[in-house]
């Protein structure tokens, strides 16, 4: 039974992801950072185990990971956002979200790696967004994060391609989830009507190209837009 870790999974994408994976037959981790309710009925509900990790906190995940057993896919989702200007974000609000968005994929990514090179195979995704593609006006900070996560993506998939590993990388578009709680409902709508397929997209939607680019044994250095058409 191969074993995917997923961080950031007890809420949204993550949570969507953990039931995904566990339902397709996987052993399955992940990581949380606050929610400790939620993590506990997300693992209920699926068997997989919850572990409290700051992504963000290198000594943290190497601990954690330390404990499990090595891990097949690993599932970098773990992420917060930030809304409103430039001029307006903190030194301590930038810095954070690059900790956790880039941070946080560095830090799993080289304590799962050990063992997948010595396998001479694995697989990593990391949840980017459009954003990362194209920017977004009151998103700078994100979209920075976001863009970096693309371009470790086709980068690790370069260097770690001789070993067996495949890298990839899914790249939402507006998916309703907590992120989107500062949106209003106007604002959302009208997303939706900008979207070819008519609509904005769900957790749902993320976790099974998640679980596609996860089987998907060709594949590498892909990023894949889970986003309706909005960005082509």
């Amino acid at each position: 039974m191969k074993h995917v870790l997923i961080t950031g999974g007890s809420r949204g994408i993550g949570a969507a992801a953990v039931r995904a994976f566990s339902g397709a037959g996987y052993r399955v981790t992940f990581f949380y950072a606050k929610n400790h309710n939620a993590a506990r009925e997300v693992a209920a509900a699926t068997g997989a185990e919850a572990l409290c990790c700051d992504v963000a906190d290198p000594g943290a995940v190497r601990e954690s990971v330390s404990h499990m057993a090595p891990v097949d896919v690993l599932v970098n989702n773990a992420g917060i956002a930030h809304y409103g200007l430039i001029s307006q974000i903190t030194e301590e609000e930038w810095t954070r979200l690059f900790a956790v968005n880039v941070g946080g994929v560095y830090h799993c990514v080289n304590a799962v790696l050990p063992a997948m090179l010595q396998k001479q195979r694995g697989c990593i995704l990391n949840v980017a967004s459009m954003w990362g593609q194209v920017g977004a006006s009151c998103e700078a900070a994100y979209s920075a994060t976001k863009g970096a996560v693309i371009a470790l993506t086709k980068a690790l998939a370069q260097e770690l391609g001789p070993s067996g590993i495949r890298v990839n990388c899914v790249s939402p578009g507006v998916i309703l989830t907590d992120m989107c709680a500062a949106v209003g409902q106007d604002t959302l709508d009208d997303l939706a009507r900008q979207t070819p397929l008519g609509r904005n997209g769900t957790t749902a939607d993320v976790a099974s190209a998640l679980l596609y680019l996860a089987e998907a044994e060709f594949i590498t250095g892909q990023i894949l837009p889970v986003n309706g058409g909005f960005v082509v």
